[in-house]
């Protein structure tokens, strides 16, 4: 008795493994097609199956004594059929199968989520960021320009043109400086701690960008100055000028 139960146990262990490796093959079918039919993938796995039936019986036969025939390979595919459908891994309208997808771990899935939903957010902060500073230096250059108009024209001499850098040492640093023979490029040589400033952070030392760089909670400033360095700013991005001293608390007298 114990013997004929062990065979059966064997023989069911076979079975099952090559009822899930055929709908496999049928699954792997769809996926690949992405749009198809019962008779298309039928069609298919018979040509396969007639091809090499000894090599492919293993995968496919669920017990010994079970035909090896078209009949039966197209009963398997619908079966497997269904049972894709049924676990909505494939749709199937009329005649045409549509693959959906395999199933994923539904809390695998939300914690991937959450964390695309945070990267995403990160760079939409340093985007803002970047814009916020691309606002700030926009009223400095407008500023400028306005302030050039409204003053005498200076001297050819005396004219600084953008951009520039300005280096800042100690006046007893000793400054080796070489120059390329094109003078396209400059190599300096310090003994000491020095400075890099750019035209942009001059411009802000020069009170052109109205303090907007170092504006904090609760601190106060000029509407005057507010109004007009919205001005400085195309109408598109005003509103961002707004948002920026809302979000501060800024208070505007």
């Amino acid at each position: 008795m114990s013997s004929h139960n062990g065979k059966r146990r064997k023989q069911d262990s076979k079975t099952g493994k090559g009822l899930r490796h055929f709908s496999m093959k049928v699954c792997e079918k769809v996926r690949n097609k992405g749009t198809t039919t019962y008779n298309e993938v039928a069609d298919e796995l018979v040509a396969e199956f007639s091809a090499d039936p000894v090599a492919s019986r293993a995968s496919f036969q669920t017990s010994d004594a079970e035909p090896f025939d078209q009949k039966n390979i197209r009963r398997r595919v619908y079966d497997a059929l269904n049972v894709l459908m049924a676990i909505n891994i494939i749709s199937k309208e009329k005649k045409e199968i549509k693959w959906i997808g395999l199933p994923t771990n539904a809390q695998q899935e939300c914690s991937e989520l959450e964390e695309e939903r945070k990267q995403r957010l990160e760079r939409i902060k340093a985007k803002k960021q970047q814009l916020r500073e691309l606002i700030i230096q926009q009223i400095a250059f407008k500023n400028l320009i306005q302030r050039n108009q409204e003053d005498n024209p200076p001297d050819s001499n005396s004219i600084i043109k953008l951009p520039f850098i300005i280096v800042n040492t100690d006046k007893k640093t000793l400054i080796d400086c070489s120059i390329s023979r094109d003078k396209s490029e400059y190599l300096f040589n310090f003994d000491n701690t020095f400075e890099i400033h750019d035209d942009f952070e001059v411009l802000k030392r020069m009170g052109l960008a109205f303090n907007l760089d170092k504006l904090e909670a609760g601190q106060t400033m000029k509407r005057s100055d507010f109004e007009r360095a919205k001005q400085f700013l195309p109408e598109s991005l005003r509103p961002e000028l707004d948002e920026m001293i809302n979000e501060k608390r800024v208070q505007l007298v």
